[in-house]
């Protein structure tokens, strides 16, 4: 019995180390941790030693970690990562790049496509909106059921249309293409897809459209000559 309860002891301890242990890793990332926590202890811990102290002594708060660049995070072994939330980036400059807007009749399959469209920008890097609700369009129909002695009984019949949205921000238009390509490659059958992009025109652009214009008006046309063509003209007249 006390050996029990000594194994049961340790195996709290053993725990309690592990979260303290992601939490100092990850302190702004708490959901990754859940998958690990169980696995920590299992390979990590040993029910054969039970010395130590019954409980962890808190230490002094480490300094604050460098965040996660893309490729660490997306080369991070979590098991069971997709049963978990996305990881949102935070925003930059609050630049809109996309906006996605998804429609679909059953919302079951459509919760499931907004799921992937949030681990697809998070593997590269995208900082996105969480899904945003839409007010879902509601139609209804009223067919009479015969044309002839069943003309007043009549049947109703509803439809409804689920809308969805999401938003990204300060992002490569090369990134943002490659993402709306994936997810339209990979798209869910019954859920459509608007997507809206906003690309930025480089420094200088209005210069370059002034000179394109001009290049396309006729050589030696310019005022002088337009004065001396009317002169030439008003003396053939008189």
């Amino acid at each position: 019995m006390r050996s029990g309860i000594r194994r049961v002891r340790y195996f709290a301890y053993r725990v309690l180390v592990a979260i303290r242990e992601l939490e100092d890793m990850f302190p702004q990332r708490s959901c990754l941790a859940l998958p690990t926590i169980a696995r920590l202890v299992r390979f990590n811990g040993s029910s054969s030693n039970t010395s130590g102290p019954l409980l962890p002594t808190r230490k002094l708060e480490p300094e604050a970690p460098a965040p996660l660049t893309e490729e660490e995070f997306s080369s991070m072994t979590i098991h069971g990562r997709s049963l978990y939330p996305p990881s949102y980036h935070p925003r930059t400059h609050s630049v809109p790049v996309a906006q996605l807007q998804f429609r679909a009749y059953n919302h079951q399959f459509l919760e499931l496509y907004m799921h992937f469209v949030g681990h697809a920008a998070a593997a590269l890097g995208i900082p996105i909106s969480r899904p945003v609700y839409l007010p879902t369009q509601r139609s209804l129909w009223t067919v009479p059921r015969g044309p002839f002695v069943h003309k007043k009984s009549q049947e109703n019949f509803e439809r409804k249309v689920h809308k969805r949205a999401i938003k990204a921000w300060d992002a490569d238009p090369e990134v943002v293409d490659r993402w709306v390509r994936y997810i339209a490659r990979h798209a869910m059958p019954g859920v459509g897809l608007r997507v809206t992009q906003w690309k930025r025109a480089p420094p200088g652009i209005g210069q370059h459209m002034v000179d394109a214009a001009v290049g396309t008006t006729r050589p030696g046309s310019g005022a002088d000559n337009v004065k001396a063509l009317a002169k030439k003209i008003m003396r053939q007249e008189l």
